[in-house]
């Protein structure tokens, strides 16, 4: 009966993964198609909670069979239509697409008429009637004529801002389909992706003693479903590659688990901050290691572009205020403007000492959460996307309290209300250190209650 009752929240999870994708509008917050997508949320999220809660009550053994396929059919439910927050996806196959043609993707914006001649339909489709139609498509000017040009890649006037292990991953992967599918490359290799952490997590908890109930927090998530597969976001990528860098490290394979690191931090620059927690007592072994893999994958395009290959990232930074502290939702509260950003900085600096000192590289996953759970809560970013980096080191802690930092990013992507989002993420933290509390055995002293120790808190190899 418990399987049964698992399985029948999984499909419904998975039905309505299917129907948010394929017939939900396109979200488009200033044009007020919000509630349809919020609601969906809302209910994708509770169904996730009530099928791990009922999961818990299903035998280890069947479980895993439980955590697989779920894994897989939310997956492929959340293929059932193109992105529907971002089309970032549509960046990763022109830049696929231009290199495969000979040209570095940071040599050229799209909107260049040099590469006119590589545009295909569905991502440069024609205009109608002069006006740019579909909801994916956005109206931008080609380059030096001034002509209409109808796009359905973001910030078309800017160079790529990826790094260059992401370009290889997008050359590979336009490379075997050529340039005419639509979106379903990228979301096929998101959802395999992240059915190879979700293996990769359950072989760990299991060799580790630990509960692989605990896979199901990554496996099924609604945010894995949407931004890793649906919306497509390289970070999976970057994810899969620090959780096999984390992996090494604790397995006492340091050498490899640099590399990984290294190429990790290539493909989108964020996973450094899970470093502090691999480094140990001796850490400059796998810094090295990790520099080298870093520098392997930039030379060549540092030969190739000079210092283009930074590409649009220092404007990205500029337009999304981390340069002046606005973006810093919760520090610019008590230190406005370019002091947040200061402040940021240091709190950041505090907690990767911390980790890097406490941690224990042969079970780095406690340190891993907090640095890259605190990092979140401190920059505060608008996309929740970024939290897929979180996940995969919730499941392998099982404090599934920290799954309040991607729900708090996803409601500031949903409602982009700064007041509802410094609420959102308050009340993220306040979840997560009562919890904490909890699990240390702690107990909150009132006049009524004496000033006594409870029993130590349960292994977190028991549910």
């Amino acid at each position: 009966m418990r399987i049964v009752v698992t399985t029948i929240l999984l499909v419904l999870s998975a039905g309505l993964t299917a129907v948010s994708v394929a017939a939900l509008p396109y979200y488009r917050y200033e044009e007020g198609e919000v509630e349809p997508l919020v609601l969906a949320t809302v209910i994708l999220w509770a169904l996730f909670a009530l099928s791990f809660a009922s999961l818990r009550r299903v035998s280890a053994k069947a479980s895993i069979v439980l955590v697989l396929v779920g894994s897989l059919g939310i997956g492929v439910a959340a293929m059932a239509g193109p992105p529907n927050t971002s089309t970032d996806s549509a960046r990763y196959a022109w830049d696929g697409i231009v290199q495969n043609a000979g040209i570095s993707p940071y040599s050229y914006v799209p909107a260049d008429p040099a590469l006119a001649h590589l545009r295909t339909d569905w991502l440069f489709p024609a205009a109608v009637d002069g006006e740019c139609t579909g909801a994916r498509i956005m109206t931008t000017e080609e380059l030096g004529s001034g002509d209409l040009l109808c796009t359905a890649i973001n910030r078309p006037k800017v160079p790529t801002i990826y790094p260059p292990a992401s370009e290889l991953v997008f050359a590979g992967l336009r490379a075997i389909t050529g340039p005419s599918p639509e979106y379903w490359p990228s979301q096929l290799l998101g959802l395999l992706t992240g059915l190879g952490i979700t293996v990769l997590l359950l072989g760990e908890l299991r060799r580790t003693g630990r509960d692989p109930r605990w896979a199901a927090l990554w496996g099924w998530s609604p945010l894995v479903a949407t931004e890793g597969v649906t919306n497509s976001h390289i970070d999976i990528v970057s994810a899969l590659l620090l959780v096999v860098a984390t992996l090494l490290v604790a397995r006492g394979r340091r050498g490899w688990g640099g590399v990984a690191l290294g190429v990790s931090i290539a493909t989108k620059l964020i996973p450094v901050i899970g470093a502090p927690a691999l480094l140990g007592k001796r850490p400059w072994g796998l810094i090295l290691i990790s520099i080298a893999a870093f520098l392997v994958l930039y030379i060549p395009y540092v030969i190739s572009d000079g210092i283009q290959v930074l590409g649009y990232l220092p404007g990205y930074l500029t337009e999304e205020g981390y340069e002046t502290g606005t973006r810093f939702i919760l520090l610019s509260l008590i230190a406005p403007g370019s002091a947040s950003l200061v402040l940021a900085a240091l709190l950041v600096a505090v907690v990767g000492a911390v980790v890097w000192w406490r941690s224990d590289p042969s079970d780095p996953w406690i340190g891993q959460l907090v640095m890259i759970g605190s990092v979140l809560m401190i920059v505060t970013p608008r996309y929740p996307w970024y939290a897929l980096l979180l996940v995969p080191m919730v499941a392998m802690t099982g404090r599934w309290e920290w799954l309040a930092v991607p729900l708090a990013l996803t409601e500031r992507l949903l409602i982009p209300s700064v007041d509802l989002a410094r609420v959102a993420a308050v009340v993220a933290i306040i979840v997560i250190v009562v919890m904490s509390i909890r699990r240390a055995g702690w107990v909150i002293i009132s006049p009524r209650t004496e000033s006594k120790p409870r029993k130590a808190a349960e292994p977190v190899t028991r549910m």
